[in-house]
């Protein structure tokens, strides 16, 4: 495998994106709703949307990972912060670097834009995906709790 090129997602990337959500979705073991997917393809692509989306474009085999993420103002900081909400590789190209290619873009553009901080956080149980994460920096120790309304 030749080293990707990280770049923004691009309307062309559509159906390699929506595989790579799919994959993802069902790694966390949720349905990939098809309004909401709609939805999220639509702000990515929307230049005054919150919502970003890189892809790891492989020159031989194209489209090989994306991460999905969201810029938001925070009471921490004078400056935004980077969410990193998604992040997917392809099966067949993990274990060479692309996550972290993925990750160190957005961590480069955090810089260039002053943002305050790019943060994420993954499953307690996704080791493989932790054994990247915490060569850049240890788990912030903090729990995740998720209300919903009911409906």
């Amino acid at each position: 495998m030749t080293t990707p090129v990280i770049r923004p997602a691009r309307p062309s990337d559509e159906a390699r994106w929506r595989e790579l959500w799919y994959g993802y979705n069902h790694f966390y073991e949720r349905e990939a709703i098809a309004d909401i997917t709609g939805h999220t393809w639509s702000r990515i692509l929307d230049d005054t949307s919150a919502v970003h989306a890189i892809v790891a474009d492989d020159p031989h085999d194209g489209v090989i990972g994306m991460a999905n993420y969201v810029i938001h103002e925070n009471t921490s900081a004078l400056t935004p912060a980077c969410y990193l909400q998604d992040l997917f590789v392809d099966p067949g190209a993990r274990g060479h670097g692309v996550g972290k290619l993925l990750i160190d873009w957005l961590l480069a553009e955090t810089q260039a834009q002053g943002w305050y901080q790019l943060y994420w956080h993954t499953r307690e149980d996704n080791y493989r995906a932790r054994s990247l994460y915490d060569k850049y920096t240890p788990h912030s120790g903090f729990l995740r709790y998720v209300l919903r309304p009911p409906r």
